[in-house]
């Protein structure tokens, strides 16, 4: 376990270089930059850099940085129509990375929903992973929250929690939390011992929309239209894109897998450059699968 987590804090430390290298090479992209160049944007030698991609993703920069592209984004969309469809019919989320496909989803009642969390007891804390440091929040029914910490403090988050569940119990356990982290992002271990359940709390719809996103194979990307057609309403392009922002366990529920229609990667609350990069590691990872 303490091994485990080592590795994690590592992957952490590493991803916190990729999404400046990311970064920079969104606002250089027109001047095509060298791999020299963007070693010196986060502070290393071109020898580090190359070792330190290799231990993030597996391949060169060069090719991780092609899977951020958009035209990558529109080569993953021109496989996405009736991916919802095929993926659902199989039972599956996604082939081969166990970690998708265990996840159990249970909505709140209507009855509890209105409670917002009254009597019920969250433990959450703060733990490393490949994508940087994270909150998880969780109860005896279910993983209900995960949030990435970006610009905002570990408090401010603690903070968000609070507002979230107005009339719940807080209780920090970061032990747990670190288990729980192992089962999430530890994607070497690919027997776990029980599901993932998420706990969630919304409207019909929203879980709805979360549910489809749940479906969405890992490495793929879909559309919002894809979405909307897949529960069965048509056209409702901009009300699934205000359920995906309200996704409250972002990595876990993939709503990263959902892009605009013409290639653009489009928003994300967890922050555009890390949804770029977890498309980019998911496309490298899918592809040494298949290799």
């Amino acid at each position: 376990m303490e091994n485990q987590q080592q590795i994690l804090h590592q992957l952490s430390d590493d991803y916190e270089r990729v999404e400046k290298a990311i970064q920079f090479i969104e606002t250089q992209q027109e001047n095509q930059p060298s791999l020299s160049s963007i070693a010196d944007a986060v502070h290393l030698s071109e020898f580090h850099f190359q070792k330190l991609f290799s231990r993030w993703v597996g391949i060169s920069p060069k090719r991780f940085l092609q899977f951020i592209t958009k035209e990558h984004a529109k080569k993953l969309l021109e496989k996405s129509e009736n991916i919802l469809e095929v993926t659902y019919d199989s039972g599956l989320s996604s082939p081969g990375r166990l970690h998708d496909l265990f996840i159990n989803c249970e909505a709140m009642t209507p009855g509890e929903y209105k409670k917002r969390g009254e009597g019920l007891k969250i433990k959450y804390g703060f733990s490393f992973s490949p994508f940087g440091k994270c909150l998880v929040a969780f109860t005896h029914r279910g993983i209900c929250n995960l949030k990435f910490v970006r610009e905002n403090s570990e408090s401010n988050l603690v903070a968000w929690l609070e507002k979230m569940w107005p009339g719940a119990a807080l209780i920090k356990n970061n032990k747990k939390c670190h288990e729980l982290a192992q089962n999430i992002f530890y994607f070497k271990n690919q027997q776990a011992s029980a599901p993932l359940h998420l706990f969630v709390k919304g409207t019909n719809f929203q879980i709805k929309v979360w549910e489809a996103l749940t479906q969405i194979p890992f490495g793929n990307t879909v559309t919002y239209q894809d979405i909307a057609r897949h529960i069965g309403i048509p056209g409702a392009n901009r009300a699934v894109g205000t359920a995906i922002g309200k996704n409250p366990i972002p990595f876990l529920i993939p709503c990263h897998r959902v892009i605009k229609k013409m290639g653009d990667f489009g928003n994300y609350g967890e922050g555009r450059t890390r949804k770029k990069a977890l498309i980019g590691w998911e496309s490298a990872v899918a592809l040494k699968e298949t290799a």
